[in-house]
């Protein structure tokens, strides 16, 4: 049971400041929940999440991203939906996050281009598979060659997977808090999408 209750607690400009640390603290230490959300899409019909790997945060321009595979059937979704949705939660920190903003698909262009370059050879094999990711299969498999799935491929072979590399931009519109608390759980909203940061507290 919670003791003390942090400084942040009835304070929305502290909760503003601890929601930028948390993600960037996520960002760099991939042990934390907040290094994988789960991102949240979809069309008329149907909506679609996935636990991704956050790879970028950037306070000054409110966005936050990801990599994926352009084949992937979320970025059929994206293009009839740009809007999406990232969840994250701590348990340590009993905080969970609703990220929701537009999406940029960034493809075969500069961000593409200085995202590839930092990804490590082990990850770049998640683009070597010569086909989509969700397609059917009469047996099971990883999608990959034995080569590419025993890591037996150069960085230079390697570079074939960037036509299938796509970096995925949210540009936030809102972040919706909520902090679970024994002596009383906390839920803020903050709208990004205007002139000026505007936030109100909601009920729980």
């Amino acid at each position: 049971m919670q003791k003390n209750k942090p400084d942040y607690y009835n304070d929305l400009d502290k909760i503003y400041l601890k929601i930028w640390d948390l993600l960037k603290v996520g960002l760099k230490n991939r042990d934390l929940p907040f290094h994988i959300p789960v991102f949240i899409c979809g069309s008329k019909d149907k909506s679609d999440g996935r636990i991704v790997v956050l790879r970028g945060v950037d306070e000054n321009e409110k966005k936050i991203w990801f990599h994926t595979d352009i084949r992937s059937n979320k970025i059929k979704i994206l293009k009839s939906n740009p809007e999406g949705t990232l969840l994250f939660y701590d348990k340590s920190e009993k905080i969970q996050l609703r990220v929701s903003g537009i999406i940029k698909i960034n493809y075969q262009n500069d961000k593409t281009i200085k995202s590839w370059e930092k990804t490590a050879h082990l990850s770049r094999q998640c683009y070597l598979g010569d086909q989509a990711p969700g397609l059917t299969t009469d047996m099971p498999t990883s999608g990959l060659k034995e080569k590419i799935d025993n890591l037996k491929y150069t960085l230079e072979e390697s570079e074939i997977g960037y036509k299938n590399f796509c970096v995925i931009e949210t540009y936030i519109k809102s972040i919706e808090w909520l902090y679970l608390a024994a002596k009383g759980h906390r839920r803020a909203y903050f709208d990004l999408n205007k002139t000026k940061l505007e936030k109100k507290w909601l009920i729980p």
